[in-house]
């Protein structure tokens, strides 16, 4: 039987975390930051309903829109889900880890990071399958392989992972592609790393699905399968957001 969600009674504003964001250009950010560390150290667990807009607006001290754009972003993370004509609701748990790993604060400029990268490399990969060279494809099948090697010894293999990217990034033919790659290659190193260790705090088998993601991209690169190539790709840094942001067991 489903669980009925539980109403979530307002507390007094000492009970719920009140500071208000400081930076004006980040309130959204910040204020998806506060709503998710609560969900993610168990104050709000799932079925659980948020506050309305405006107990939010009040709690925090800033705008609607403010509350509009942050409720956005848990919803588009799955974290929350809204119901019309009743609220927003915590629809998922993510793995306690998360606050362990990823001070808050951080969380969501990975989230974005990886919005964008799906975008950047979805269309990286499909130009790779198009145009790369024997030299890239060895280039990319090499990184592959560090990969299976980084698995077999159960480390985590952050910088492995990032260099199967480049090298898909560098087969493009298109020097920009790699030049964003390396604009952004903190921010990627980051989220990779995150979403590699809580896959090991969960099981092996975590790595091995996302190698198994990994393989299907090489394989449509070297098929010179260029859609299948983009939809391997994007799929595979969506399925790294979800798993960052779900505590369940499951592959």
């Amino acid at each position: 039987m489903a669980r009925k969600p539980a109403e979530l009674k307002l507390r007094p504003r000492m009970d719920w975390p009140s500071q208000a964001p400081q930076r004006p250009s980040r309130l959204g950010d910040q204020l998806y930051e506060q709503i998710l560390d609560r969900i993610v150290t168990g104050s709000m667990v799932e079925g659980d309903k948020l506050p309305s807009e405006s107990q939010l607006s009040e709690i925090y001290g800033v705008s609607r829109p403010v509350v509009r754009e942050a409720l956005s972003r848990l919803q588009a993370d799955g974290v929350v889900v809204s119901r019309h004509g009743s609220g927003s609701y915590v629809q998922r748990r993510p793995n306690q880890a998360l606050s362990l790993l990823a001070p808050i604060g951080d969380v969501a400029d990975l989230m974005r990071c990886m919005e964008f990268r799906v975008a950047l490399e979805g269309e990286a990969a499909f130009l790779a399958a198009m145009r790369r060279s024997e030299a890239d494809l060895d280039r990319i099948k090499r990184a592959y392989d560090d990969l299976e090697r980084v698995i077999a010894n159960e480390e985590i293999g952050s910088e492995a992972d990032q260099a199967f990217h480049i090298a898909i990034a560098a087969a493009t033919q298109n020097r920009l592609f790699v030049h964003a790659m390396d604009v952004f290659g903190e921010h990627t190193l980051r989220g990779i790393e995150l979403a590699r260790k809580l896959s090991l705090r969960r099981s092996a088998r975590r790595l091995q699905t996302v190698q198994m993601e990994h393989l299907r991209i090489l394989k449509a690169i070297e098929a010179e399968e260029a859609e299948e190539a983009r939809e391997a790709m994007r799929t595979h840094i969506d399925n790294a957001r979800i798993r960052v942001l779900t505590d369940s067991t499951e592959p």
